[in-house]
């Protein structure tokens, strides 16, 4: 079976899709496995097949052989397992596509002009689109609209001559409608605008654009970020930014991204000294070792710069003293294993984190980012991705896995995120507003537990929307997504694989702080500092099959996180023999809906809102204090909000203790 990446504006995601690995018409692309993988391989050899992958991480083969060599080879006793459908060697004509409405986007970014602002419209479906109607808000001080044209054709003055003068609507009456065939901007002049404007005054959020499209189709113009070639601001957000002044930067931890390769630029092959940081590159596609892992997705480069990027953050006062990757000291290793069009074979996921885990100590490898799903097909103690993934984390890696991008449906965590043991993430988004939590929500997108197994999943939920990061020009994601491109050539994308990386960015800061953090260590201080989502009535505004523990960032993962609390309750020895655990917690409610023992009662009922919420705070800190914890009978009166003022309390002892200047201890007396 094949993983395969599929791009929109919001997300990339991994999903199944068909094999690649070719065969002859006579043969069969296997796996198999059983008590040596060494052993397996002279059976095949013997029976006159070839072995094409050594996956030892998980005593396995892959191999090719014909149907009677399979069946001589599965008479040994020494076969435990066999999958023998992995060589559909026909790829689909046409990848399907998601089930969008609209396949007409606008620039994330609007260009400011001598006398007004230009927007460019991408139509990506075949047939031409047809505008119905615009909205226009702008800034009053600007005056009225003087001109309009879509792709260089000026729109009839007598649509829009009666326009207020900060806002307009202009409907297009039908057989005279502009019309988008691949990329048209549009082009606003205005009466008062000036170069003055645009340079001291004027923000992209002052302007509202949408476009609304024959068949229901419409897109508009996102807030934007004041400074986003300077800025990435996810590091402000979560508090990465504070420990970059303190020099938590990631330096002595390397981070492997099992991805679609590397673009090698020099902030992310150099640290912040500007010594060189990329240790090893592995193409798993052609066994082959450090030769340039060319990225031609850009998916991996673009995981790794929100990883690493060794850049400066760059303030309207110049250089922050911080960084635009959450560590970027970190050590790099590229491992690919994502084609061109994002297809990976299940084999060689295997032999990429196997590749990993032999070289964990050459490198010193404790984090390895998994930003990708599959739909899982097996129990994950049965799943060969899975089994090298549980195989890494008991070789003391951290593993960091996407949740997916299949939500808002429950049940639609992907594998290997569905492992118990790994920390899987959950993407949110900021709306576009660093300076308040207040909107800040999970997207639908977002996969949702349980998983197939009972497990609660995510685990946590992590910035995962619109993050800024380095990509190749000539990536396939830049041609499929134009729109997402900042004018200074970064990439903005949305989805659980960025929210994954930025874990796996915050792990390297845990590490430089504390080195002997093992990874269940490491997972315990992201769950028990995670911040849910609390609603005025103390009642928790997404399940735990939404947002796991809650919203993780870094400085409260330095100053309360905890050890011990990782993975309790799970016997590794269990799943590495591929027994597995058993299923977890997750029953069945009347209505069918999952749920847990006793949490039914704590969860709201209503929607979360998308975006700006009056009743959903962020952590127990927001939520008590917004109730004035001073006054007992406010927070008493509701029993739920009674619990969260003992976690508040808690919580703050250890801040006003780790908050009083260490004691002197007074010198010894002279001999």
């Amino acid at each position: 079976m094949k993983y395969c990446l599929h791009t929109t504006s919001l997300c990339i995601c991994l999903l199944w899709c068909f094999s690649l690995l070719a065969a002859e018409p006579d043969q069969l692309q296997v796996l198999l496995q059983g008590t040596s993988s060494e052993e397996i391989a002279l059976l095949v050899n013997e029976a006159g097949g070839t072995v094409t992958h050594d996956l030892h991480l998980i005593d396995a083969v892959g191999a090719k052989l014909t149907r009677p060599q399979l069946e001589e080879v599965l008479s040994s006793p020494l076969i435990r397992r066999h999958i023998d459908d992995l060589a559909d060697t026909d790829r689909p004509e046409e990848e399907p596509e998601e089930k969008v409405d609209c396949r007409v986007r606008g620039h994330i970014e609007l260009e400011f002009t001598p006398q007004g602002i230009r927007w460019p419209l991408y139509n990506k479906q075949p047939e031409p689109a047809h505008i119905e109607k615009l909205e226009i808000e702008w800034p009053a001080a600007l005056g009225s609209i003087t001109a309009l044209a879509l792709a260089g054709v000026d729109i009839d003055p007598e649509l829009y001559s009666d326009g207020a003068a900060n806002s307009l609507t202009v409907n297009f009456p039908a057989g005279s409608r502009p019309v988008v065939t691949d990329r048209a901007d549009l082009d606003i002049k205005f009466k008062s605008m000036s170069p003055e404007n645009v340079d001291k005054s004027l923000r992209q959020k002052d302007f509202t654009l949408q476009a609304d499209f024959s068949g229901g189709c419409s897109t508009d113009l996102v807030p934007g970020y004041e400074n986003n070639h300077g800025d990435y601001y996810y590091n402000t957000v979560a508090g990465v930014a504070a420990l970059h002044k303190q020099g938590v930067t990631g330096k002595g931890v390397t981070v492997a991204v099992v991805d679609s390769g590397l673009w090698e630029h020099r902030s992310l092959l150099e640290d912040t000294a500007g010594n060189k940081r990329l240790l090893a590159r592995y193409d798993a596609l052609t066994d082959v070792v450090d030769e340039e892992a060319v990225d031609e997705s850009g998916h991996g480069t673009h995981m790794t710069s929100i990883i690493a990027h060794s850049g400066e953050t760059i303030g309207k006062d110049g250089p922050t003293g911080t960084f635009k990757g959450v560590a970027p000291d970190a050590g790099l290793v590229a491992v690919k294993v994502l084609d061109r069009d994002g297809f990976a074979h299940v084999l060689e996921i295997v032999r990429a984190i196997q590749w990993v885990v032999d070289n964990r100590e050459k490198y010193n490898i404790r984090v390895l980012n998994l930003s990708f799903s599959q739909t899982p097909r097996w129990p994950y103690w049965e799943d060969p991705v899975a089994q090298a993934t549980l195989r890494a984390w008991a070789e003391g890696i951290a593993v960091v896995a996407a949740a997916g991008n299949d939500g808002p449906e429950v049940e639609t965590i992907g594998s290997p995120g569905n492992v118990p043991y790994v920390i899987t993430v959950g993407a949110l988004t900021d709306s576009w507003t660093p300076e308040t939590r207040d909107d800040d929500y999970i997207p639908d997108f977002s996969s949702r537990g349980p998983t197939p197994s009972g497990y609660v999943k995510p685990d946590i939920v992590a910035l995962g929307g619109h993050m800024t990061g380095l990509i190749h020009p000539e990536s396939e994601i830049v041609k499929e997504q134009p729109e997402d491109i900042l004018r200074t050539g970064e990439f903005v994308s949305t989805g659980t694989s960025q929210a994954s990386a930025f874990v796996s960015g915050l792990l390297a800061l845990l590490l430089q702080l504390e080195p002997d953090l093992t990874p269940d260590d490491l997972k315990c201080k992201l769950i028990s500092s995670a911040e849910p989502a609390i609603n005025r009535d103390g009642k928790l505004a997404y399940s735990p099959f939404q947002q796991g523990y809650g919203y993780v960032t870094a400085t409260r993962a330095v100053t309360l996180g905890e050890r011990g609390c990782g993975n309790p309750d799970f016997d590794m020895a269990l799943d590495l023999d591929n027994k597995g655990n058993g299923y977890g917690p997750a029953i069945v409610d009347d209505d069918g809906s999952p749920t847990l023992p006793g949490v039914g009662a704590m969860i709201s009922t209503e929607p979360s809102e998308k975006g700006m919420s009056n009743t959903r705070k962020w952590g127990v800190k927001d939520h008590i204090e917004r109730l004035n914890p001073e006054s007992a009978s406010e927070v008493t009166a509701n029993p739920a909000n009674s619990d969260w003022l003992k976690l508040y309390l808690q919580e703050r002892a250890v801040i006003e203790e780790l908050s009083r200047p260490p004691e002197k201890v007074p010198p010894k007396p002279a001999d």
